[in-house]
């Protein structure tokens, strides 16, 4: 028994390690000052340069890029034909170029979107939408009520099935959770 003991103690001191080492990474990748576009997404006041045109005022946007999808083709071109003899024999081989072409198979795109402005990101809101993902299987760990990566990858989980590939929360989902009141028909 003392050996099976030892054995766990030096596994279980094992995992601690490892566990500690993750969290130290976590940090330093979300304290990196070239990471920062990945870690934070840009949200725009209507009023800044930039923000999408007609914007009703005093609303926030969000942006989701799609890059264009390109295509590379590289086909072989025969510039001279070998020369044969009847018999079969190749006197000279063919003479070929490879030509490479580029063509866009899916052209960029650019979708602005609504989203709760920074006065609505409070702690209580932001912990209601963890809790909201949460029940729905998205967001895991635990309540810590800050909009941290974990919360940002849960709102991308919950928006890519309603085809919005994006870690902004739009306001068409915090609607759809409950967390932003519906405008009403007058």
């Amino acid at each position: 028994m003392p050996a099976d003991f030892a054995a766990r103690s030096v596994l279980a001191a094992t995992a601690l390690l490892a566990l500690g080492s993750l969290t130290a990474c976590e940090e330093q990748i979300a304290s990196a000052p070239y990471l920062a576009a990945f870690n934070e997404p840009e949200i725009l006041r209507a009023e800044d340069a930039g923000a999408p045109p007609n914007a009703r005022p005093g609303s926030c946007w969000g942006r989701h890029v799609t890059p264009a999808v390109v295509e590379t083709v590289s086909e072989q071109i025969m510039v001279q034909p070998p020369e044969v003899l009847a018999d079969g024999t190749v006197i000279a081989p063919g003479i070929f170029r490879t030509e490479t072409q580029q063509r866009i198979v899916q052209e960029r795109r650019e979708l602005w979107f609504e989203t709760p402005c920074a006065e609505v990101w409070t702690e209580d809101f932001t912990a209601s939408l963890q809790r909201a993902l949460k029940v729905r299987g998205l967001f895991y760990g635990s309540i810590t009520a800050a909009p941290d990566a974990r919360t940002r990858a849960a709102i991308r989980r919950y928006q890519s099935a309603e085809g919005l590939d994006s870690a902004i929360l739009s306001l068409e989902s915090a609607r759809r959770l409950g967390l932003v009141a519906v405008p009403r028909e007058e």
